[in-house]
């Protein structure tokens, strides 16, 4: 951008005169720069034309820029909601079937301590049964005995 403010003819310096004294030579020099503007208007006008032209372009890509990146925003956060919500749900199941397995294995549990407590009662019955087979089988033989006696 500098380049387009210099004016290579307003900062090259006239030739000089070798002939001319040195107060000469400094008054034409006063003379020359107070005659000519260091920059000319249009050139001036030119510059600005540009700067503002720039400075306009760059605003819009911010403005770009930051609508994107609220709109990705937007989206990440809204897609951060949905996976919450659906790590809520998911950990609800989760926690709702444990809770069921944890009764059911309670109920088993307890059916097994229940069965193996009719089991330690079992034996007694088993003996009673033994016992009960060899009164039957004995009634059978004597039974057998009377009506094969004629």
């Amino acid at each position: 951008m500098e380049e387009t403010l210099e004016n290579p003819e307003m900062n090259a310096s006239p030739p000089k005169p070798e002939t001319l004294s040195n107060s000469q030579q400094q008054e034409e020099e006063n003379t020359s720069e107070e005659s000519k503007p260091l920059f000319d208007q249009n050139e001036i006008f030119k510059a600005l034309e540009i700067v503002e032209k720039d400075s306009m372009a760059i605003a819009e890509t911010y403005v770009s820029l930051f609508s994107s990146l609220r709109l990705i925003l937007s989206e990440v956060t809204s897609s951060s909601v949905d996976h919450m919500r659906c790590f809520s749900d998911a950990a609800g199941r989760v926690q709702e079937s444990a809770l069921d397995a944890a009764t059911k294995g309670n109920r088993y549990i307890n059916s097994c301590l229940r069965l193996n407590e009719e089991m330690k009662s079992i034996d007694s019955l088993a003996l009673q049964l033994k016992i009960l087979r060899k009164n039957v089988d004995t009634l059978d033989s004597a039974v057998t005995k009377l009506v094969r006696f004629p």
